[in-house]
């Protein structure tokens, strides 16, 4: 049975869609995804080294600011049609997966005028273009955010709330001694801040924790695991000491979430959702220059849901982020509550949950004998 995954630009559109891929393999090995995405994208540098069989193609997302480029997306989407066909003329798939961003729309436009049943898991509070294009023609549509529901008018009726797709806590998980330990801090009684801004890092975080360091206000019995981003790493190693780990990137995350108490975080769709998940009290710095804003209203969902603080880009500081720290160090019981606040949010069987529902429906589908 062949599953089209089309999603891509951005690893928020891609790794959901290799999580669901996996699940899928897991509940019925007789699967066989197959991914669909952009040559732009970062599914160039991730799909090779995956287990999956994929194509890129030449897709280009609407130039807003530049009407004159779009001719590169209309040629673009002409051939990439024509590479569709000649696809699933090999091989027609029984359903398409569409996780969003310009990379998956090519690839949903083309099930949809050929008839071919398709579904769609959106990953923000607020819907992307592509989703809500298509949330009309969808079977089923699965949400990170329960709150997205409400944009997505006469298309609500299918959506189901699973959660984000990631790869889920351990269990049993590790302790936090262990944990510790693994980082190679001193003392394992001391907490962890935990700060992070995504696979390329944020340069407000990166900024403002460097000063927060440098200016010796590092709160005593503190320690840091700090993720820069690749391009930033050389730039902040030298802050690397006893009580602060420097690394450009976390590989894999759990080693870090089991040993964190607070987290300094962006507030993209999957970051959050492994903090949930985790359990983790989180300061959520949006980034302000996300698409429709929609970092900044999943950090305001999960602040309405007592899962975390919603800290704005404009107002993050070295006295700010030193008040918010030393208030959650001070206060269990505002750690606590967070904590409880995310794991009611938590959603980690959501790839298991959905990859049974496509499989559901493609049955269905194979049974009616369409």
């Amino acid at each position: 049975m062949r599953v089209w995954f089309a999603g891509g630009g951005t690893g928020g559109h891609l790794y959901p869609g290799l999580a669901i891929a996996r699940a899928l393999v897991a509940r019925r090995p007789a699967c066989r995804p197959y991914f669909v995405g952009a040559m732009r994208g970062i599914e160039r540098e991730v799909l090779p080294s995956t287990e999956f069989p994929h194509l890129l193609l030449d897709l280009h997302p609407l130039y807003r600011a530049r009407a004159w480029e779009n001719w590169r997306t209309l040629r673009g989407a002409v051939a990439a049609w024509r590479a569709l066909g000649r696809l699933a003329a090999a091989e027609r798939p029984a359903v398409v997966v569409g996780t969003g961003g310009y990379a998956s729309g090519l690839a949903l436009a083309y099930a949809a005028a050929n008839r071919i049943p398709y579904v769609l898991q959106e990953q923000n509070s607020h819907p992307g273009l592509t989703m809500r294009v298509f949330a009309r023609w969808a079977r089923e549509i699965y949400l990170g955010f329960p709150e997205a529901g409400g944009t997505l008018g006469a298309a609500a009726a299918r959506v189901v709330d699973t959660g984000n797709p990631i790869d889920p806590p351990p269990a049993p998980r590790p302790g936090r001694a262990v944990a510790r330990q693994h980082w190679g801090f001193a003392d394992d009684d001391r907490p962890v801040l935990l700060a992070f801004g995504g696979s390329q890092g944020a340069r407000a975080i990166n900024e403002t924790l460097d000063k927060w360091i440098a200016s010796g206000r590092l709160p005593e019995g503190l320690n840091v695991i700090w993720a820069t981003g690749k391009g930033s790493f050389d730039q902040y190693a030298a802050r690397e000491s006893e009580r602060v780990r420097v690394r450009p990137y976390l590989a894999p995350m759990s080693a870090a979430y089991a040993a964190t108490d607070i987290a300094l975080a962006r507030a993209g769709a999957m970051g959050t959702a492994e903090l949930v998940a985790w359990g983790v009290p989180a300061l959520l710095v949006p980034l302000p220059t996300s698409a429709a804003g929609h970092q900044r209203i999943n950090a305001e969902a999960l602040e309405r849901a007592g899962a975390a603080v919603h800290l704005p880009q404009a107002e993050l500081t070295v006295d700010r982020l030193d008040t918010e720290v030393r208030a959650l160090l001070a206060d269990a019981g505002m750690r606590d509550r967070l904590a409880a606040g995310a794991r009611r949010r938590a959603r980690p069987d959501a790839a298991r949950v959905i990859a049974d529902r496509v499989l559901a429906l493609v049955d269905g589908e194979v049974s009616a004998g369409r």
